[in-house]
């Protein structure tokens, strides 16, 4: 750590005093290279910039470029997928080769990699260095939605999606972003097929990177920045709480607790030992901003033989606390990553991989985030001021004496006989935890050509194993509080007497809770048949064996996923697309007889600017339709094992004989059902890719609908009324295949890329709409606008309110409310069935709560890059989806901490501009409960990042050892528009939501 740190001290001075200035030649060259693969395909697009003139080109179809430049100017030469090359201009330059990251127009997607010209079925990609470029991130999915249609932290309106790292299952965030080389996201059917039964809903493809046959690169990056919290709870203080509180009480036909006197006292300030007033989230316990460092190096190199690339990171974060051991809370993380590739002979590679990932997280043993929100601001002090202490009082002095916890030498801690325990008293004696994560990951793969038996043929194999375990290490301490009893002597406050509760006790013994741990092992072997013949027809097959087994501490049963695949695919010339892509799956939540089954699923694609109609367009560059379809048979949806056997327990009724002894009878919980199936996934989509006036313009975008069918249900309606007794409490209904979900919709990615005067210009849009739907149930409701069929999945369910009850005639000509006694200024609710009751019966379909994602979800990029400065912004909107206020922060009630939004409660003077119940120290169960009077839109624009990056000019670097140098400012969680914002941005009961300021450097060696 030490040495990252004097690295990057290092850093910030080379940006500012670059080592070296070197005049370059001004004769002017003429040449033509070819930019080239490392196998020797031309690459089309690639970029050749030259600062010393000002001047850059692009490749053309053949790869060739042409270059008026000065002889011996630096050239950096970039393409998409490709390590960035930096090289000197000479007249005999004629070829430029890149290595690539992955290959400029490849893909990873299921067991194999694809010409991006050749994705069919709602296939998304990202490379991450060249987000990396413009936008540094921490995790590998900060804010994909602008870069990817469809993906809106779910895909397609799915849940539960697979994590593959390298194609072993992993968690997300075991891979830093800059270990990435790509990560591909699989929507649709035929996507995902050949992964099985636990993909049916999608998979994120994690792709890291690998050596490249060059020269060693080294580069580190370091980053600085700071998080300030947007906002925090606004709560009353004493005075106005107190005064509130007794106005809920004569609400309530009750008398006043506080006096006038006390209200004033507690609100004057004048001594807030003996009359507090505490704000959890003022300065004295929380700062404005606190620190986040990281950083990493990346080093990588090789040749034809053998390739290495090595990642080493490390983040360290600190906290808004600052108080007590609060104040030492900090998150550490160090990460370190080897990937070697060997090629053993002509015809066998292998690969080697290894990660590991530790991370650290110190805390204290309360829940202060959690007690800010309940504890009220009146209830007693939590430091007691020593110096306030009546000369004489030799008991006080004693307890002070014997106390281990004189905060600052001035304080004891402060309590009651209801609060012996307290976040603050907590933070200062009750000692603290530190939480201990380690993950290891292992792959190992060989691949062999077999060219030797078939022409085109291969095989693959690989395994991969993962461990990751988890533990608290704490100190859990015994404290005593404090009650002071005041006087007042001569106008001056003193405590008269203290009252002790609990004691100061510490075993100083060191426990370990929480211990988990889980362990993956997969393997996946595979052939691979690819040909091409008379150059025209591509024809590529795989035989796949793939299963993966999750183990778990404290769960039986292991997770497992095992598949036979099958992959068929030809396109003629690019141009007519034909695929099949199937798996035979198996899943043992299932009865034995019904544990296998097949997915199959097919796409066909027609690339229509190839067509002599348009291939003379001066419009289109590349346009192709492509259709998908297919059946996915899953156990995701199964949430145990064994639903098909019947459950009798012991434990039932109990009965006696003559005898009065009393015996427990067998019950029945679940009858049997042995013809148990998969839920299956149906899906069809259609599918448009579009380049457009010489790659101005890209789009792809997907229709899809798709249905889940034979979801799993237990349910009485579906059964005569005898499977059910009430005593003996049994019943015999099994569970079956019947309930359906449908979700439809559109996804969209666009990009526009232009270069106006001396800035180029990028702009990405993507969205995903959805529609959700229960498309069957087995219900019963007496009213059919409670039926859930035909409702989205997402459905929020309440009452309709229709304002405040103005006063006892209101209510008295008002249908009953059902809830419990009602007052003037409570909430009026609408009978839907006339039935003059207003229960749980008249519940209605209020909103969409979007728990997978809003029904809108769009992001959008823009990078402009001027000579040597980026500029970089993105933000993300989403729209559609509703959310309830029912914390306690808006649902007060009782003795709750009053929150700011009962400030504009009902009253008689009130009652026409009210929007918050009359108050109660009741349960108040009819104001709170779901009601569109609750309810709140989530629709948002969040101005997620601005970055403003600058690269050094060859011209200052040189020639020397450092090849790039870049640094860069961010800001992240800018700003959030939206009719509710400010109930968006807010967080109640945790950490606050945080702006984060940033500054980072980028160096290459």
């Amino acid at each position: 750590m030490k040495l990252l740190k004097i690295m990057m001290v290092w850093c910030v001075a080379a940006v500012m005093f670059p080592y070296q200035l070197l005049a370059q030649s001004t004769l002017k060259i003429t040449i033509n290279p070819v930019v080239t693969t490392s196998a020797g395909n031309p690459i089309q697009g690639a970029i050749i910039t030259s600062e010393d003139d000002d001047y850059s080109a692009v490749s053309d179809s053949l790869g060739v470029v042409k270059l008026v430049v000065s002889s011996n100017a630096y050239l950096a030469v970039e393409a998409p997928g490709y390590e960035t090359k930096l090289i000197v201009a000479s007249i005999d330059l004629e070829k430029i080769m890149l290595f690539e990251n992955l290959e400029g127009q490849d893909v990873k997607v299921a067991f194999q990699t694809k010409d991006k010209r050749d994705l069919m079925g709602g296939i998304s990609y990202v490379n991450m260095p060249e987000i990396l470029k413009d936008n540094y991130i921490t995790y590998p999915l900060d804010r994909m939605e602008a870069y990817v249609g469809g993906f809106n932290g779910n895909m397609w309106g799915n849940s539960s999606s697979l994590v593959l790292v390298d194609g072993v299952p992993r968690e997300v965030d075991s891979v830093h972003p800059t270990e990435i080389a790509q990560i591909s996201f699989l929507k649709g059917v035929t996507a995902v097929a050949l992964y099985g039964s636990r993909a049916a809903k999608g998979v994120i493809m994690i792709t890291t990177k690998r050596g490249v046959a060059n020269d060693q690169n080294i580069t580190f990056r370091t980053n600085a920045g700071v998080n300030t919290p947007k906002s925090y709870p606004e709560y009353l203080g004493s005075g106005e709480y107190m005064s509130l509180y007794n106005e809920a009480r004569t609400n309530d036909g009750l008398s006043p607790l506080y006096s006038e006197n006390d209200i004033y006292n507690y609100s004057s300030g004048d001594n807030i030992y003996r009359y507090p007033n505490v704000d959890y989230y003022s300065p004295e316990y929380l700062q404005k901003a606190y620190a986040k460092y990281d950083g990493n190096l990346e080093i990588s190199g090789g040749n034809e033989t053998a390739r290495y690339y090595t990642n080493v990171g490390f983040m360290t974060e600190g906290t808004v606390m600052d108080f007590g051991q609060a104040a030492e809370n900090a998150n550490e993380r160090f990460n370190v990553r080897g990937n070697i590739d060997l090629n053993l002979n002509d015809y066998i590679s292998a690969k080697v991989d290894a990660s590991a990932i530790f991370y650290n997280s110190n805390g204290v043993n309360t829940d202060y985030w959690g007690g800010s929100t309940t504890l009220r601001p009146n209830r007693f002090s939590p430091l007691i001021p020593i110096e306030y202490i009546e000369s004489g009082d030799e008991a006080s002095a004693e307890l002070v004496e014997t106390s281990d916890h004189v905060i600052d030498g001035k304080y004891l801690l402060g309590g009651s006989q209801l609060d012996q325990t307290n976040p603050i008293a907590g933070i200062y004696a009750g000692g603290s935890n530190k939480f201990t994560s380690r993950q290891f990951q292992f792959n190992a793969g060989v691949d062999a050509d077999l060219r030797n038996v078939i022409e085109g043929l291969s095989f693959s194999s690989l395994f991969g194993l993962n461990y990751n375990t988890s533990y608290t290490l704490s100190f859990n301490n015994e404290y005593a509080v404090y009650e002071p009893k005041w006087t007042n002597y001569n106008g001056i406050d003193q405590i008269l007497s203290l009252t002790k509760y609990g004691q100061d006790a510490s075993s100083r013994t060191q426990n370990i809770n929480d211990n988990w741990f889980r362990q993956t092992v997969s393997f996946s072997a595979q052939l691979n048949y690819k040909r091409t013949f008379k150059e025209k027809h591509n024809f590529s097959a795989m035989l796949i064996g793939n299963g993966f087994q999750i183990a778990e501490s404290e769960i039986y049963h292991k997770v497992s996923n095992a598949n036979l695949g099958l992959y068929l695919a030809y396109n003629f010339k690019q141009k007519y697309y034909a695929e099949f892509s199937g798996a035979m799956v198996h899943s043992a939540k299932l009865p034995e007889n019904g544990r296998n089954a097949f997915s199959p699923t097919m796409s066909l694609g027609w690339r229509m600017s190839e067509e002599g109609f348009m291939s003379s367009s001066s419009v289109v560059d590349d346009l192709r339709l492509s259709v998908s379809a297919g059946i996915l048979n899953t156990d995701l949806d199964i949430e145990n094992f064994y639903l098909y056997e019947a459950i009798y327990t012991d434990e039932g009724s109990w009965y006696e004989w003559k005898d009065g002894l009393n015996n427990t009878g067998t019950d029945v919980r679940r009858g049997e059902n042995m013809n148990l199936t998969f839920p299956k996934r149906e899906e069809i989509s259609l599918e448009l890719d579009a380049s457009l006036f010489d790659q101005l313009l890209t789009f792809n975008g997907s229709v899809f609908t798709s249905k889940m069918t034979g979801l799993f249900v237990q349910n009485s309606i579906l059964y005569p009324s005898y499977f059910v007794t009430g005593w003996p409490q049994s019943s015999w209904i099994p569970f079956v295949n019947y309930n359906g979900d449908t979700r439809n919709g559109v996804d969209f990615q666009l990009n526009l890329n232009k270069k106006i005067g001396e800035t180029v210009w990028t702009l990405g849009v993507s969205g995903l709409y959805y529609d959700t739907k229960a498309s069957k149930r087995s219900e019963n409701y007496e009213d059919s606008y409670q039926n859930r069929q035909g409702m989205p999945l997402d459905a929020i369910w309440g009452l309709e309110s229709m304002g405040f009850f103005s006063g006892m005639d209101d209510i008295e000509n008002s249908p009953s409310q059902a809830f419990g006694e009602v007052k003037p200024g409570d909430i009026k609710y609408k009978d839907q069935n006339n039935d003059g009751i207003i229960n749980a019966q008249d519940e209605v379909y209020l909103g969409r709560g979007g728990w997978s994602g809003a029904p809108l979800t769009m992001g959008f990029n823009l990078s402009a890059k001027y000579r040597n400065f980026t500029f970089f912004a993105l933000g993300t909107m989403r729209s559609g989806a509703y959310a309830m206020k029912n914390n306690n922060y808006f649902w007060v009630n009782a003795d709750d901490k009053y929150s700011a939004v009962v400030r504009d409660r009902w009253t008689e003077e009130t009652q026409n501009t009210a929007t918050f119940p009359r108050l109660t120290t009741l349960n108040g169960a009819n104001n709170f409960r779901n009601s569109d009077f609750w309810l709140y839109s989530t629709n948002r624009f969040d101005l997620a990042k601005v970055q403003v990056s600058y690269s050094f000019p060859k011209s200052i670097l040189g020639n020397g050892f450092i090849k790039e140098l870049g640094t860069y400012v961010s800001g992240a969680n800018l700003l959030t528009v939206g009719p509710n914002s400010d109930i968006l941005e807010l967080n109640i009961g945790s950490t606050p939501q945080t702006r984060f300021y940033n500054f980072g450097i980028r160096a290459k060696f």
